[in-house]
């Protein structure tokens, strides 16, 4: 009800900004798509997303992605997916951008690679086999700090083995 008239109702924001898991779930899912196929490749029924365009950016570039992705991975946290299930995400981001980090390659593999997507299948999936609501666990924030240590780890091994290829490369070219 509104403070001014009483007859009137005022809705909340509701929609993608709820915390409901339907919300949670289409915000994850809008994300995942962004991410690995939002934009289709003219003459070819490919799509990619923006993960493999900004892991062009050398050095960091995958680091972002890695970030991005870890939102997919927290939101799975918070509606409680068992372990399992995470580490499985988790297995998919690292592959995603410990291979996405190696120059060339790892930008081919990252339009291919569509980790985010899988993630959010991995999601559903739990959702489907539990229903709407999960049970309450009670080490939600220990697996919300492992989760981002995980992810930490992720983006360093990322960074450092596309500095080690880039440094590799550029010896052997300039020999």
């Amino acid at each position: 009800m509104s403070r001014t008239n009483t007859r009137v109702v005022v809705p909340g924001f509701g929609g993608l900004l709820s915390d409901d898991v339907a919300s949670r779930m289409r915000r994850v899912r809008v994300l995942a798509r962004l991410l690995d196929s939002s934009i289709p490749v003219p003459g070819t029924r490919w799509k990619i997303g923006f993960d493999p365009i900004v892991g062009l950016i050398p050095g960091i570039g995958d680091m972002i992605g890695a970030v991005l992705s870890g939102f997919i991975i927290l939101e799975a946290v918070r509606l409680e997916v068992p372990t399992f299930t995470l580490a499985r995400m988790l297995v998919n981001v690292g592959i995603d951008t410990v291979v996405g980090a190696v120059p060339a390659v790892g930008d081919v593999f990252d339009a291919a690679w569509k980790s985010n997507m899988m993630n959010v299948a991995l999601l559903e999936r739990h959702l489907a086999a539990t229903g709407s609501t999960p049970p309450k666990r009670h080490n939600v924030l220990g697996l919300v700090a492992l989760a981002l240590v995980v992810l930490l780890l992720i983006a360093g091994a990322g960074l450092a083995l596309g500095i080690f290829v880039a440094r590799l490369l550029w010896s052997l070219r300039t020999q």
